[in-house]
């Protein structure tokens, strides 16, 4: 008999993503081994049990003590890995709204001083302290939608010793236990800092010779990543910076061809990357090679709305190309959205992705592009036990129903968030 110390019964479909090791493509991402009228058992944080709810008291047995949930029809899916944000920052950007309305881009307001330059500014002047609480806040948040697991980037320092400052607050963040787990990404090549626009090459050198090594050696973060787009690194110096890192032990992702078609995902493939992020002006061969190197793709659909883009999330192209495509709010002051079910929609209505194969993308699929995969994104037994309730009838409602928030959200058995459970149909 197994014994468990968290039983959630009644439910109205669990998501197990029961399955093979690795992302899913093609139809495998469609398939995420529902379990109908389903229960779920959990003890020492870990998933013990999982199957039909008719069965549960023939093999589960509760320890003294233990906790019953009744999801009462809701459904259950595993808690969302966000597989891309930059969410340790500190000020916000609402002013700039009405310049990208009146037809400013990206690269227009950066140049001006603004956009990321903005941030960057007030992350430097910001203590310690008042960059952990704020994006502490912002975790939580983003755990109340559903987020059990998020990578989190530096970027908005832009000099060696408050990049690895950066990295020391998520870090701290990561060791929290009421939020969701952390992975760490280092991105000091976000953009080169005004005070080194004159000697950019040796900004890039300082990043490969100095803070690479540095963020491996401290064990500061598990990838590095780089801004390849014209106006911030080219291809050329993103494959040193993204070479050194792999001397370093380290393994890289990519911003690539998010505005123009910049080369990013082509290097992607060339370097065999953990993913490449963004991909908006990617070409039908970017995607071929992408699939064919067995690179994950992050797409991150709000971004283009909230940047008021002219082009979508080819997230349908990249399925359809046999990439695995993973799924992030890219939650930062340009895009500021710290809810994977908002990502969830726009990656339906807005990518083109099924209800499953978004699921998919927000879960297993986005557990490997930050490295989580043997922890995070699925609901079997001897995994962690990471899970969202959503008080709905059925799975697909979730990314069909804009606006959905979960019920409640479980992080290794114990309620990250716990609000009132009973489903609104």
């Amino acid at each position: 008999m197994i014994r468990a110390e968290t039983v959630v019964r009644g439910i109205g479909q669990l998501a197990t993503l029961a399955g093979p090791p690795g992302p899913r493509r093609g139809a495998a991402a469609r398939d995420l081994g529902i379990v109908e009228e389903a229960a779920l058992a959990v003890d020492a944080g870990r998933v013990v049990w999982t199957g039909p709810d008719r069965l549960l008291d023939r093999f589960v047995r509760r320890r003294p003590g233990g906790r019953w949930f009744d999801a009462a029809g809701s459904v259950v899916v595993p808690g969302f890995v966000d597989a891309h944000t930059h969410a340790v920052f500190f000020g916000d950007r609402s002013d700039e709204v009405e310049r990208k309305l009146s037809g400013a881009s990206y690269g227009e307001i950066a140049r001006s001083g603004g956009g990321l330059y903005a941030t960057v500014r007030a992350t430097r002047h910001a203590s310690d302290a008042e960059l952990e609480r704020a994006a502490a806040a912002r975790l939580g948040r983003m755990a109340r939608h559903g987020t059990t697991a998020v990578e989190v980037k530096s970027g908005y320092a832009l000099s060696h010793a408050g990049e690895l400052r950066l990295l020391r607050v998520i870090g701290r963040l990561g060791r929290r236990r009421r939020g969701p787990r952390v992975v760490a990404t280092y991105l000091g090549a976000h953009a080169v800092p005004d005070e080194r626009r004159s000697d950019r090459r040796r900004y890039v050198d300082e990043i490969v010779r100095r803070t690479v090594p540095a963020v491996a050696r401290e064990r500061l973060a598990r990838f590095v990543d780089v801004f390849c787009e014209p106006g911030f690194f080219s291809p050329r110096e993103s494959r040193a910076i993204l070479t050194a890192a792999r001397q370093s032990g380290l393994d890289g992702k990519i911003h690539a061809d998010e505005f123009v078609r910049s080369g990013g995902a082509a290097l992607a493939a060339r370097l065999r990357l953990r993913s490449a992020d963004h991909l908006l002006a990617a070409t039908a061969r970017d995607r071929e090679q992408l699939a064919r190197a067995g690179v994950t793709a992050v797409i991150l659909p709000v971004t283009p709305f909230a940047s008021l883009a002219s082009r979508r999330s080819p997230g349908r192209e990249l399925v359809d190309a046999g990439v695995a495509v993973a799924l992030g709010t890219d939650c930062s002051p340009n895009s500021y959205v710290e809810s994977m079910p908002i990502a969830l929609n726009h990656a339906v209505y807005s990518a083109h992705l099924t209800p499953a194969e978004a699921l998919t993308a927000a879960t297993v699929n986005a557990a490997w592009a930050v490295g989580l995969e043997g922890v995070a994104g699925r609901l079997t037994p001897g995994r962690p036990a990471d899970f969202a309730l959503f008080p709905v009838r059925r799975v697909r409602e979730i990314p069909y129903r804009i606006g959905v928030e979960p019920a409640a959200v479980f992080r290794e058995g114990k309620p990250l968030f716990s609000g009132a459970v009973r489903p609104y149909f």
